[in-house]
Order: structure tokens, then C-alpha cells, then sequence
């Protein structure tokens, strides 16, 4: 294996914080293959660039020779992790996180190496827990080590509700750790107390305290937020080019830099050349905008991919041209027709509702005019190509 030096520069690039202070490093001086926790709850059906950040910390341990131990957490997935949340989550039922982490699982294993990956069901070892064991749980933790929980101590200041559902959450991951004897648990910086729980545990029953290192929370589209689907402000690591380009573009400039660092991995002196760099006028804010589309496109697809998508950016931002594969939507239908539900049936927009917003909102153009009305006739859309918002196009064709 390489140096412990060596590799620890390589596998912090994007790490915010690693505790216990210096036991990284003493566990890379082992000369041994490490293994490494990350535990991921399929609650959504989509993987985003917030999530690409961990899964590539997780990669560059295993490009070091060590085992990534993936947990999908199955059964913790039911319970609802209440991290960073202001009122109790929802809970899933066992056939929604099914299928959320049959088509996450896949998506996943393209951010991470084949070799050296070991993949776990929580519900392997919670799932078996009886009433015993749960009790035997509890009894390891206070009330009083629970509230020192930010969150919780938030919510419990404001007089929200907490569910004793909530508290368990933190005591299931941490036996995660105990079940699969992980060297190290990594995740993001909103996960830190939840992973020093399992390191708690594990010393508990005799094993070594896992060392926990986090990276920091990707802001979303809108620069604000932490990129969450649940909130729309997310880069999706399936998109198109095109669309990831545009999305990448989209962003505010003074979220760059964090999105260099995260979602284009870039390293420490470029990103301080780019700060500087912004900060006296040598750089144009536009042009290392898309540096970093190219950047990520490259990343998630390819070089070629990178450059068409910006070509196709240009041609519809900057010359404001059809683009050359707008797909066709075909109807049947006389007289007035309409506009909203046509939108909705081509899948330009989510409901017909979504649709009367758009067009109220002016986001809607046929032919390249604005249009206000609900109901069109049916000769102004055949052979035309309809517009909603700036990305997305369809030619309407008559049966």
C-alpha cells in the first residue's frame, strides 16, 4: 500500500472533519485494508451531486486498497433519519424503500470501484433485533446524551414534538457499525453526531472506536439550501449533459468555489486560485461558471459530452435557436384544443395545473411567441414547437 501520508492527502481532499484528531492517519500507519462505513437510506429514487461528494470520498479509500462497506439501510430507511429536520419525518413503508434502493443501487455502484466493495441490508441484523435487544439498546444511552443533539435540543426548546421513534434512529446506525466492525464511518457533516454514536457503541462492546471523517453539505441549484430532491434544487448524476450544463449555469457565483471543491473535485490550490481569482477581477465569473459545467459533465459523462453540452447551451442562451432533437409529441384533435393539458400529455410540465401556472406566468411559447391564453386552436400548434421555461422544447405533429 501507499505511504499513510500519501494517502491520507489523497483521501481528505474534500473532508471537513475527522475525529478522533489524528486517528485517520494512525489507521492508514496500520498498513492494512481498512474498512469503510458509509450507510445511505433509500428514501428518494434519484442520486444527486450532494450525494456524489460522499460516494467519492468513499472511492478514494478504495483506490487506496480499501473496502468500501456500503449499508443500505433498509430498515433504518422506515424509521426516518431526523437529522437537520424541525418536525418528525415521514415514515416509508417497507415496499416504498424497496423500491427507492432497487433503482438507487445500481446508480450508486457507478460512483464507486467494483473491487473492494461489500454491500449490506441493515435489516440483515436490525430486522433480527427482539424486544431484548432493543431494551439492552436503550438502556446504553441517556435522555440527556440524546437532547445534546442539536436538532433535538432545538425542537425540544420550541416545544415541537419528538417521537421516541427519533431517538432511535442515531442508536440503529451506530449498530451498523458494530454489526460490520467498520475501521471508519464516513458521511456528511449533518451525519457527525449520529457517527460518534457508533463509535460510542462499538467501544461498548469491545471493538475499536471507528475514526469518523465528514465531508461538508453541497448548497443547491438556488445557492442556499443543501441540494435535496425533496426541495427541487438538485443536479441529478443521470441527467443529460445538456441539461446538468445548463443546471451548472444556473447556479449563484458565489456558491462556485464550494461547487468546485464537492461536485468538480477540485483541488485545494485551485480552488484558492479561483477565490483569488474572482476576488481581484482576473477571472470572469462566466467564464469559470463553465469550467466548472464542463467539469462536472466530464465527470459524470464525458469530454465530448461536455462540449456538445455547451455548444447546445450557446446555441439556445446565446442565440437563442430550437435545438436540433426537440422530440415530437403527437395529437389528435380539431378546433381549440387545450394548452395545458397538452403540456401535461407531452410531459412538458408535471399536471395540467403546472401547465395554467406557466402559461399565466409567461413561460409558455409557441413559436417563439409568448402565450397567455388556455385554449389555443389547434392550427397554431400543429408542426410548431411548443417552449415551457428555457430547457425544454416539443414539436407538436397532427395524428
Amino acid at each position: 500500500m501507499k505511504p499513510a501520508q500519501e494517502q491520507l492527502e489523497h483521501i481528505t481532499q474534500s473532508v471537513d472533519i475527522s475525529l478522533p484528531e489524528g486517528a485517520l492517519l494512525a489507521l492508514l500507519e496500520e498498513d492494512r485494508p481498512l474498512r469503510v462505513k458509509l450507510g445511505v437510506d433509500p428514501t428518494a429514487p434519484d442520486v444527486t451531486l450532494g450525494w456524489a461528494v460522499v460516494f467519492d470520498l468513499l472511492r478514494r479509500f478504495q483506490e487506496m486498497g480499501h473496502t468500501a462497506v456500503l449499508i443500505v439501510g433498509d430498515f433504518t430507511a422506515q424509521v426516518g433519519d431526523p437529522s437537520e429536520k424541525s418536525e418528525t419525518r415521514k415514515r416509508l413503508s417497507a415496499a416504498e424503500v424497496r423500491t427507492y434502493a432497487e433503482h438507487l443501487l445500481p446508480v450508486i455502484k457507478t460512483q464507486l470501484l467494483p473491487e473492494r466493495l461489500e454491500v449490506r441490508y441493515n435489516s440483515e441484523w436490525l430486522g433480527a433485533m427482539n424486544m431484548h435487544d432493543v431494551l439492552e439498546l436503550t438502556s446504553e444511552f441517556t435522555v440527556a446524551r440524546i437532547m445534546d443533539r442539536d436538532d433535538f435540543n432545538k425542537r425540544w426548546v420550541a416545544h415541537e414534538p419528538i417521537s421516541m421513534i427519533e431517538f432511535m434512529y442515531p442508536l440503529l446506525q451506530g449498530m451498523d457499525s458494530v454489526a460490520t466492525r467498520a475501521d471508519i464511518e464516513i458521511g456528511g457533516t449533518d451525519q457527525l453526531w449520529n457517527l460518534l454514536v457508533g463509535r460510542d457503541l462499538q467501544e461498548r462492546r469491545g471493538q475499536p472506536g471507528q475514526a469518523v471523517t465528514t465531508v461538508p453539505l453541497l448548497v443547491g441549484t438556488d445557492g442556499v439550501k443543501k441540494m435535496s430532491q425533496s426541495l427541487g434544487n438538485y443536479i441529478s448524476v443521470r441527467d443529460e449533459p445538456e441539461d446538468m450544463f445548463g443546471k451548472v449555469m444556473s447556479i449563484p457565483d458565489d456558491v462556485m468555489p464550494d461547487w468546485y471543491r464537492l461536485a468538480a473535485m477540485a483541488t485545494r490550490a485551485e480552488v484558492e486560485a479561483l477565490e483569488q481569482g474572482l476576488a481581484d477581477g482576473s477571472i470572469h465569473p462566466g467564464e469559470a461558471k463553465r469550467e466548472l459545467g464542463r467539469r462536472v459533465v466530464t465527470i459524470h459523462h464525458d469530454t465530448q459530452a461536455a462540449e456538445r453540452a455547451e455548444v447546445a447551451f450557446d446555441r439556445l442562451f446565446r442565440s437563442h435557436e430550437v435545438p436540433d432533437d426537440v422530440p415530437v409529441h403527437t395529437i389528435a384533435a380539431e378546433g381549440e384544443v387545450s394548452l395545458p393539458a397538452v403540456l401535461a400529455d407531452a410531459e412538458l410540465v408535471a399536471s395540467r395545473s403546472d401547465g395554467r401556472r406557466m402559461i399565466t406566468q409567461g413561460a409558455v411559447k409557441i413559436a417563439g411567441e409568448r402565450i397567455d391564453s388556455e385554449f389555443v386552436e389547434v392550427s397554431l400548434i400543429a408542426g410548431s414547437v411548443i417552449q415551457v421555461g428555457k430547457r425544454r422544447f416539443v414539436r407538436i405533429e397532427l395524428a
